[in-house]
Parts: structure tokens; sequence; C-alpha cells
């Protein structure tokens, strides 16, 4: 049995922000019926505020509550600062959930992020690069996650970086990802000791 936060339970119980906006200015969709989770937001935008946000989910308890969670969190925030949210920030807000479990808070982060792409691209602009971002799905670690760690251990391999924090370890998508953090951070020594190998 998972151990939940009040938080956790509350917004499970009595989720926030239930349903679809009409005529939205952004959408995003994740996950699949097939793999058992997905995750649907809309959003309606003004003045590049976020003034109304709404869910559809699909999954457990902690999918619905992290969805709850997410447009709590964003409704009132500009777009600018909602770039900035990371799956970090939802788990935090609910006072945490099972290790199990964050994939679900990572599949909010995954929607805000396709309902910002979609905002922008309605737009007519591209994007602007995030400064922290999602980078191992498995364990909800991002790149700023990664780096600290790296710079606190001195870390220079994938071996280290896959044994030390997990990043990388399950399904291994993120590896070339984690590669690249590691040559950004030390330059040319990595791709030295990888050439010598």
């Amino acid at each position: 049995m998972w151990q939940y936060t009040e938080k956790v339970m509350d917004h499970f119980l009595n989720p926030r922000n239930i349903g679809e906006i009409e005529n939205p200015d952004a959408v995003g969709t994740v996950g699949s019926l097939q793999c058992g989770d997905m995750l649907k937001l809309t959003l309606k935008v003004k003045d590049e505020i976020i003034t109304e946000a709404r869910f559809k989910t699909f999954g457990c308890a902690s999918a619905i509550a992290s969805s709850s969670a997410l447009t709590e969190l964003i409704k009132g925030k500009t777009i600018q600062e909602a770039l900035s949210i990371t799956n970090r920030d939802i788990t935090e807000y609910l006072g945490g959930l099972p290790q199990q479990k964050l994939h679900c808070s990572v599949m909010g982060q995954e929607a805000l992020e396709s309902a910002l792409k979609d905002y922008f691209e309605k737009q007519g602009k591209e994007m602007p690069p995030r400064e922290e971002y999602l980078v191992c799905k498995c364990f909800g670690l991002t790149n700023k996650d990664i780096l600290t760690c790296v710079e606190r251990h001195q870390w220079k391999t994938l071996e280290d970086v896959t044994s030390g924090c997990k990043a990388g370890s399950l399904c291994g998508k993120c590896k070339g990802e984690i590669q690249n953090l590691l040559e950004h951070y030390h330059g040319d020594t990595v791709i030295r000791e990888q050439k010598e190998k």
C-alpha cells in the first residue's frame, strides 16, 4: 500500500480544475490509454498570464493529484514563469510522492511542456529553451539534478552517473542526453577518455 500525504489525498478526493476549457489557447496531451496513464491539459492565456487551467486524466490517485496540483501551480503565472515549473515543483507542492509514483508528476511536467509548446506555435513563435528540463523520466531527474551530482562527486563517466544517482539505469533512453551533459560540463576531458577506451 502506498503512503500518501494528506495533500495528495485531498487533491485526489477533491481535485481542482477538472474538465476541459472551451476554445483553449493551449492544449497539451501526454501518455496513452494503452499504457494506462493519460493527461490532457488545457489553458486560457490573457496578456501572457495563465488565467485558467483545466485537466482530464486517466490514471491512479497520484496522477489525479499531480494533475490537480499542476493546475493550481500554474494559474496566475506568466508563460515565462510556467516555463520553469518542473515535476519537482509538483511533488513538493503535494508534500511528496512515493518513489514508484514520481512518474505521475513527470507526466504533469510533460503535459505542461506540450501545452506551452502549443501556445508558442499558435503565436507563431518558438518556445524558448528551458533552463531546467527533465532528463531521466524513470527517476524524475532534471539536467540540474544530474549536474549538481556530477559537480559534487566529480563524476566523469556515464557509469558514474547511472550507478551514483540512478539516472539512465532503468530504461536507458536518457543515456545520450546524460553523455551530452557530461561532455558539456567537463569539455574535452570526457571525450578524450571515451576515445582512449
